[in-house]
């Protein structure tokens, strides 16, 4: 499997160098050469796979012969080690809940997937790689804890002072090792900037090995489409057509799930649930897309004024507006709006629905499920992401779950950044 770069003026590279690159040097965003459809038989029998297996028959194409097979078993054995519940929360409609695994947000998988990838590709070379990574809230944490003291890897963080939530900041900030928080005076979008600045920084990249942990890597990226797939093996018995509600801020989780249905998984239709951040929305109403500065909200992970991932959405329906029209829409919905929908939830149902769920579930209601269709939502992370939130939201005491209270007494350890330059500056000291 080859990669090639959305701006079409750079070369095709393998899997292992564009995980390794992140970003092209064109600095377009990679895209694989060919989705092959799998078998309908793959499908038809899904229930009677576990998840590695699952997993391993989705991916194995997009990593090709460059990590040998027991090699890939073996890391997805240690990547999947949690589980992916579907959980009723109305009659036609269930919630996905990815937050069980160690950092209790979806990206656990990604960025676990990334690490041992990297991991691996390193394992014989004796230069140190970077791995430059702006967050929005979840990414830091997911990143920090699944690259935690791999070999040969230093981890850099950027995250926008005052904007993450004070759970989020703790595992980003106090695990020490190889991960260094850099705390930004400004929003994400700002973070995201100066990351792929440095990318293209040939002053730095002449003398340091960077790469991204963002969405914006393939090996971040495509290991979401995982989800999807086991929430179908979970609803296959109720044969419903299944609709997909997907918090989205940097549109990279919905992205996967596209290309798990271009791998011929039947989801029905896709739809992406935006905050006040509604740049795709609008979009989908004039066909124009225009980047806006991004707005801080209560689902601060989808604060994203400019999500890198939708050239990734226009590229997988081959630039085709009616094409992209006919499979998925996109909503936008404020925080009033996002905390009645919280104390909705809870009231007719008692599930505590964090802020991005919550923007799921609205968006499959705005939808709207005919007859015959099981709508979805995904719940990208655990309330106790969001205590303050949740709590005075819902009234409602949420209990820490473990993985949680071993960053609660720990110190943050960050490092104050107010520029670009700074940020050049401290890369190119950092042994």
């Amino acid at each position: 499997m080859h990669y090639y770069s959305l701006h079409h003026t750079a070369p095709k590279v393998a899997f292992s160098e564009a995980v390794i690159k992140g970003l092209a040097p064109d600095k377009g965003l990679y895209f694989p050469e060919k989705i092959t459809p799998l078998p309908a038989t793959f499908f038809e029998t899904i229930e009677t796979l576990d998840n590695v297996e699952i997993a391993y028959q989705l991916i194995q194409q997009f990593v090709g012969n460059e990590i040998p097979e027991q090699e890939l078993r073996a890391i997805l054995t240690d990547v999947l080690s949690f589980d992916f519940p579907v959980v009723p929360v109305e009659e036609t409609i269930g919630t996905l809940e990815l937050f069980h695994g160690p950092t209790m947000a979806f990206k656990d998988v990604g960025a676990r997937f990334m690490a041992r990838c990297l991991g691996y590709f390193n394992r014989n070379n004796s230069n140190e790689v970077t791995v430059l990574v702006a967050t929005s809230g979840d990414t830091g944490g997911a990143v920090a804890q699944g690259f935690l003291g791999v070999k040969g890897v230093k981890v850099v963080i950027l995250y926008p002072s005052g904007k993450v939530s004070d759970i989020q900041e703790r595992q980003l900030t106090t695990l020490g090792q190889n991960i260094t928080a850099l705390e930004v005076d400004g929003v994400f979008d700002d973070c995201q900037d100066m990351v792929k600045k440095a990318f293209l920084d040939t002053s730095i990249t002449d003398h340091k090995q960077l790469t991204s942990a963002n969405s914006i890597n393939i090996a971040r990226w495509l290991p979401q489409l995982f989800y999807f797939a086991f929430a179908y093996k979970q609803l296959k018995q109720k044969n419903k057509d299944i609709v997909v509600s997907v918090p989205s801020g940097n549109f990279g989780n919905i992205c996967a799930g596209i290309v798990a249905h271009k791998l011929g998984l039947p989801i029905k239709h896709f739809v992406a649930a935006t905050n006040s951040n509604d740049t795709v929305v609008n979009y989908m109403h004039t066909q124009t897309y225009t980047p806006q500065p991004s707005k801080a909200t209560i689902s601060n992970a989808m604060d994203v004024g400019n999500p890198s991932n939708f050239i990734r959405i226009q590229e997988l329906f081959d630039n085709n507006f009616e094409s992209l029209k006919d499979s998925f829409s996109a909503y936008s919905f404020d925080d009033a709006t996002t905390r009645e929908a919280m104390q909705s939830i809870y009231k007719n149902t008692q599930y505590v629905a964090d802020p991005h769920g919550a923007v799921g579930y609205l968006g499959l209601k705005k939808h709207g499920l005919k007859d015959n269709e099981y709508g979805i939502f995904l719940e990208t992370a655990h309330p106790v992401k969001f205590l303050d939130i949740v709590e005075e939201t819902v009234a409602v005491k949420v209990a820490i779950p473990a993985q949680i209270q071993k960053v609660m007494g720990k110190e943050k350890v960050s490092i104050p950044v107010q520029s670009y330059e700074e940020l050049k500056t401290f890369l190119l000291s950092s042994k």
